[in-house]
């Protein structure tokens, strides 16, 4: 398994499939992007350390793509519909890379999204009375026809990530 890999359950060429809205406000599924590699991120914005780092590192690793960037979308879906609203998914990405798309749904979209790329998420109650979630920190890497090709692990830095899309675009670098 390449370095930074983790299983991620998904047989490599397996198709995914989301129906979900963006921060703001349009209704999209897996083939809205069609034709784009895709980089799929689950979190939630409260989300103390691991999702914060894992945009960062894919905000890093479309800038080092440099004009290869422009061939994929990075997407950040919310497991945490009740709390991330629209208004402020779409600025806590932004706040990372303007080129990143939040993604929200009703829950059962999220549930059926997160089944799609066997992603694990659930609630846990903390001691202050408020929540967090234990979710899967993978960095899934789908093709431009919607087949899952590889995943990264959640802290994967920006240059491995930029080196991942290279390899799989087969671009130079």
């Amino acid at each position: 398994m390449p370095s930074g890999a983790q299983p991620s359950g998904l047989p490599e060429g397996a198709s995914i499939g989301f129906t979900l809205t963006t921060a703001d406000g349009n209704a999209v599924s897996e083939r809205t992007y069609r034709g784009k590699w895709l980089l799929v991120y689950f979190g939630y914005t409260s989300c103390p350390d691991l999702c914060p780092t894992a945009l960062m590192e894919i905000a890093g690793g479309l800038e080092k793509s440099g004009p290869r960037a422009t061939t994929v979308q990075a997407l950040f879906v919310t497991i945490d519909p009740k709390r991330d609203t629209p208004e402020m998914l779409g600025e806590y990405v932004k706040s990372f890379d303007p080129r990143i798309v939040g993604l929200t749904g009703t829950p059962a979209q999220i549930a059926q999204a997160a089944r799609s790329f066997k992603v694990f998420y659930e609630r846990r109650d903390t001691d202050d009375g408020g929540y967090a979630y234990d979710h899967t920190t993978l960095i899934y890497l789908i093709d431009t026809g919607g087949k899952f090709v590889k995943a990264l692990a959640g802290d994967a830095g920006a240059q491995e990530i930029a080196d991942a899309l290279a390899s799989l675009t087969k671009a130079a670098p």
